[in-house]
């Protein structure tokens, strides 16, 4: 991977940590900014070496979003004409495909939250497994307010998290959803004092993630977001497809003599991924 401009990113002890690095511009969202995280997460997504992801930032604010200048330069949106018109969609796929990786990646992520996580950055957060926050941060849907509709996953993702009517009102008014109140609905889990606590909770999470068998998170993570999109019914019959195809009675002795003995089990990494064009 080329040297990243946006993030920084560490792994160690099968914990990955990316990094928004960008404080002077409140880690705002721009192409080179999206270019960076895909490319970070389908890395992450083909490797065996991390088994958990806590995405966090730096600065005052965790993300203001887009970047408004963006929209101005970077990225044209022609609205003069049925193919222009139809093009914003393209344009859109492929954004949201983005944040969609962190969603579907192989391994759990969890966010930590400080300061404004606002417009984008709430549609990218949504994405998570998990998110943890500090007690003076904030949600925004920041779309309504400069004239458009959120569009790369929040309006999606957010009526699984939280109840519909509070989502409404943030939606339509483009308040501020304090850390208290998030809290209180689900959408996120737990409130720390400090960024640095914050920070630590949840590499804390990640890390205890991370002594599990990878193939038994990977599988928790697919029946979970499976079932949040299906009937119980087609859910239990996945289920079953699920569990047939990963169970390994090794995993389950070595699991519980671990947990007997008091110590680290010892469990095999995913396998690495290719593409289907690096075979051969």
């Amino acid at each position: 991977m080329n040297t990243l401009t946006c993030f920084t990113l560490t792994v160690t002890d099968h914990v990955a940590h990316l990094v928004l690095n960008r404080p002077e511009a409140m880690n705002t969202m721009h192409p080179q900014f999206w270019r960076e995280l895909d490319a970070v997460l389908a890395d992450l997504h083909r490797g065996s070496d991390a088994r958990a992801l806590v995405i966090s930032s730096t600065g005052k604010h965790f993300s203001a979003g887009m970047a408004l200048e963006t929209f101005g330069g970077a990225i044209t949106l022609d609205d003069r004409s049925p193919e222009g018109r139809a093009a914003v969609f393209d344009l859109l796929t492929d954004m949201q495909a983005t944040f969609t990786r962190i969603e579907e990646l192989r391994i759990p992520v969890i966010a930590a939250i400080h300061g404004g996580c606002i417009g984008g950055a709430l549609d990218m957060v949504a994405a998570a497994c998990i998110r943890y926050a500090t007690r003076d941060a904030f949600f925004c849907i920041q779309e309504i307010n400069i004239g458009m509709v959120a569009d790369v996953g929040s309006l999606q993702r957010l009526p699984k998290l939280m109840p519909l009517g509070l989502l409404n009102e943030l939606a339509y008014t483009g308040r501020r959803l304090p850390a208290e109140r998030a809290l209180e609905c689900g959408l996120v889990t737990q409130l720390f004092d400090s960024h640095e606590t914050l920070v630590a909770g949840a590499l804390a999470c990640a890390n205890e993630i991370a002594t599990k068998p990878p193939v038994a998170v990977w599988g928790t993570k697919q029946a979970v977001r499976y079932a949040r999109d299906h009937g119980v019914h087609d859910s239990l019959r996945q289920m079953g497809w699920l569990q047939g195809a990963i169970w390994s009675n090794r995993h389950v002795g070595e699991a519980v003599s671990a947990m007997q003995a008091k110590r680290a089990g010892d469990f095999p990494a995913l396998a690495p991924l290719k593409r289907f064009s690096e075979l051969g």
